[in-house]
């Protein structure tokens, strides 16, 4: 089965697999670095209109570089894990200063560019310079811990270390691009992880988890764990048509992105607007609003207020009053978004 991988896999691809995906057409490292990123633990579905608008503005790393933070996360609105963003841009800034502008070819020094790791520096190596690495992400894990029959959690190190020494092991000597591709697509559209198709798998008779109808089990789940549950008020201070934001500190959740003014869950709301130095009064409510982080569920009280007077300073470092229309071209998380859209869709303050 080992020997015969490869090949029946490379022969799948290229009849069967994808092949009009908007960075396939292009061998530059550039391109393919940006898909690999907004790809880690995203849909292509999802990611590709945002591949397109990222590329349209930023066509090349030196326009990534020159691109202010905000600028970049502005693209990157919506699409969440925005720490890739802020590395991405930091790594733009390394090839320009390092690299003299060009992205680098050493499989060590795309690793050691921020927001690489091994599987992805993989990936940019097979396709932009046909360099013989191995992959491994989740789709990956997926299909060789199914057709393989590897047991546990692909999350602990043990399995993941076997992982990596069958991905090792199964490399072809050609034709490396053709078939890391075809292990992502074979991951993504037929080795699903809810309703396996695998009645059109190339892998249905050899594989461990068809043959002992293991598919629901293997890869093992992570283990569960009750999710903490956090609690915020948000502030939506709206001013003559003009709203507030605030931009979050630099490391964290959101980190660089520009949010709204929050206080504990338990605070009075026009207590909270006084330390401002405003007078308010309430607006109509918003729907409360909860969001799942990785590690943390947000529940969000939302409470939007008017500003009884315009403030003397409009805008102080790290607050920026913008026309409630405009906000929603701001870097904004998907939570902060979608109040704002809501409060404007109600007709935005009286």
């Amino acid at each position: 089965m080992n020997e015969r991988f490869a090949p029946q896999l490379i022969a799948w691809q290229r009849r069967h697999g994808r092949h009009d995906l908007p960075w396939q057409a292009s061998r530059d490292p550039y391109a393919i670095w940006v898909s690999e990123i907004m790809l880690q633990q995203t849909q292509v579905e999802t990611v590709v209109p945002y591949y397109q608008r990222f590329m349209a503005r930023l066509p090349d790393v030196a326009a990534l570089a020159m691109a202010s933070e905000d600028e970049v996360l502005a693209l990157w609105s919506g699409l969440g894990y925005y720490s890739r963003a802020r590395n991405l841009h930091r790594a733009a800034g390394i090839v320009m200063r390092e690299f003299g502008g060009a992205f680098p070819r050493e499989f060590d020094a795309i690793q050691g560019l921020p927001g690489i790791g091994r599987s992805t520096a993989a990936a940019i190596a097979a396709f932009a310079y046909d360099e013989r690495r191995a992959i491994l992400d989740g789709n990956v894990k997926r299909v060789f811990c199914r057709i393989f029959g590897v047991e546990g959690w692909p999350g602990e190190k043990a399995v993941e270390n076997r992982l990596w020494a069958l991905a090792e092991g199964l490399l072809p000597d050609t034709g490396i691009a053709a078939y890391s591709q075809g292990l992502m697509d074979l991951g993504a559209t037929l080795c699903r992880r809810g309703r396996p198709d695998c009645v059109r798998c190339p892998f249905a008779d050899e594989c461990v988890a068809n043959r002992q109808g293991r598919q629901a089990e293997l890869p093992a789940a992570r283990p569960r764990k009750a999710l903490p549950e956090r609690h915020t008020t948000m502030l939506l201070f709206v001013h003559a048509g003009e709203i507030l934001l605030e931009k979050r500190p630099p490391t964290g959740i959101w980190g660089g992105l520009w949010s709204l003014p929050e206080c504990s869950a338990e605070a009075d709301p026009a207590a909270c607007a006084r330390r401002f130095g405003f007078e308010t009064r309430p607006l109509a409510a918003l729907p409360k609003l909860t969001h799942t982080f990785t590690h943390f569920r947000l529940h969000i009280q939302p409470q939007p207020l008017s500003v009884a007077r315009r403030p003397a300073r409009l805008n102080e470092p790290g607050r920026l009053w913008l026309p409630l229309a405009d906000a929603g071209e701001a870097a904004l998380p998907t939570p902060v978004r979608k109040l704002i859209e809501q409060l404007e869709a109600g007709g935005g303050p009286a």
